[in-house]
């Protein structure tokens, strides 16, 4: 009885704690996830006041809310949106892979932590935040901009290459052998190309079979067969947040805006509870002997992520304001970094500390960056008055930079 009325404690106040530091984010303007990991950093081991009674539950907590992170993410593309994307915009994928994969891979070797840990390395540097972007975009009143469907399509050629990434790095991490690590790509890849040729054939039968007018069995139907589908996905050695990507992508129509509508206060809540476990399993102790190399490579991976998005917008048309725009709304990382570092704490726990260190850097940076990198750019590159007299300014161009609707 008295380990449950410390555990209740302790959850009430890190909830409320939570919920104290969301709405401060909110009013300065900003993500509130390095505020998450900076009260899991001050609570946890080597923390001012470690919360033992509750560490379970919060574990627990954290596995549901990578679970809800990337169900959610699934529900917000279709099949054939997905198809689509990848079509057109495969090639500002490989850009992207390469310019901020090696760069996590190279700096991984150099450390010496091995070959493993650079594959986690890089998936680290690689995935930017979908959810700190999205706020931006929002906030910055671009979502009508010429540029914003090339920044998603780069987001949405990043999360399903997550569809396979992740179970490689899986099974790296559990030391399966080479038969053992092709067998496990190869489900994947079967998997996630089944339930693409469902989603495409069938999904209407599908959401039509999960579709209910109370809300309630709703939500229980989508959470449970989410649950159910990512600890099948976690068994095969494919990952649970795979599972639960391919459930969101296979739902669709009013089924999927329904569920959204319905688990998005879940996610919310268990997904900050993540972020706070990360932080929580992370020696503050730890950091200080890697924020240098945290800082090198959050400098470096700032800038191949603006020539990322440049190298995207020109491909698509878009005139030289829209590429900066482009390249400095993709800097930011976030959740997804977050997942993969903690995957990989078990096989190099020196992961940990790098990652909470470069994802504060950029959770913080990537917001300016999306605001400063064009006027920056336009800056620097501004031709004297005596060979270009008159200039009209990038932000005044309704083709590129004018919000919908204005």
């Amino acid at each position: 009885m008295h380990n449950t009325t410390a555990m209740l404690i302790e959850l009430g106040a890190i909830i409320l704690a939570l919920g104290l530091l969301g709405r401060l984010a909110g009013r300065v303007g900003f993500s509130p996830i390095p505020l998450y990991l900076l009260a899991g950093l001050a609570f946890g081991h080597g923390g001012i006041l470690p919360l033992n009674a509750s560490e379970e539950f919060t574990a627990t907590g954290a596995e549901i809310g990578v679970i809800l992170l990337l169900l959610l993410l699934g529900l917000e593309y279709s099949a054939s949106e997905l198809v689509t994307n990848l079509k057109t915009q495969y090639p500002s994928g490989a850009v992207d892979f390469v310019l901020n994969a090696v760069p996590g891979a190279i700096a991984a070797l150099i450390l010496g932590w091995g070959p493993v840990a650079a594959v986690a390395l890089a998936g680290v540097t690689w995935i930017s935040s979908s959810g700190v972007i999205a706020k931006v975009l929002g906030d910055l009143r671009r979502l009508g901009n010429r540029e914003t469907p090339v920044v998603l399509g780069v987001l949405v050629i990043e999360d399903l290459a997550m569809a396979l990434y992740l179970p490689i790095l899986t099974a790296l991490l559990a030391g399966v052998s080479l038969a053992g690590g092709t067998l496990t790509l190869l489900i994947s890849l079967g998997t996630v190309g089944a339930v693409l040729y469902l989603a495409l054939r069938h999904g209407r039968l599908i959401s039509r079979a999960v579709s209910s007018d109370n809300a309630e069995m709703l939500l229980l139907v989508v959470l449970g067969l989410t649950l159910l589908v990512a600890g099948i996905a976690q068994e095969l050695q494919v990952s649970a947040a795979v599972g639960a990507f391919l459930v969101g992508i296979a739902l669709s129509g009013e089924v999927a805006e329904g569920a959204s509508n319905l688990l998005t206060p879940l996610r919310d809540l268990f997904a900050a509870v993540f972020f706070v476990f990360f932080g929580l399993s992370t020696d503050p102790a730890d950091i200080p002997p890697v924020l240098l190399p945290a800082l090198l490579l959050a400098v470096v991976t700032a800038c191949t992520k603006v020539a990322t998005g440049w190298y995207a917008a020109r491909r698509a048309g878009i005139q030289g304001a829209g590429r900066w725009r482009a390249g400095g709304t993709l800097v930011a990382r976030g959740e997804f970094s977050i997942v993969i570092a903690g995957l990989a704490v078990g096989a190099e726990p020196r992961i940990g500390p790098l990652a909470t260190a470069y994802v504060l850097i950029l959770v913080i940076v990537g917001p300016l960056t999306a605001r400063y990198t064009e006027p920056l750019a336009r800056r620097l590159t501004r031709r004297p008055s005596a060979t270009a007299p008159t200039e009209v300014p990038a932000d005044t161009e309704p083709s590129e930079s004018a919000p919908a609707g204005v």
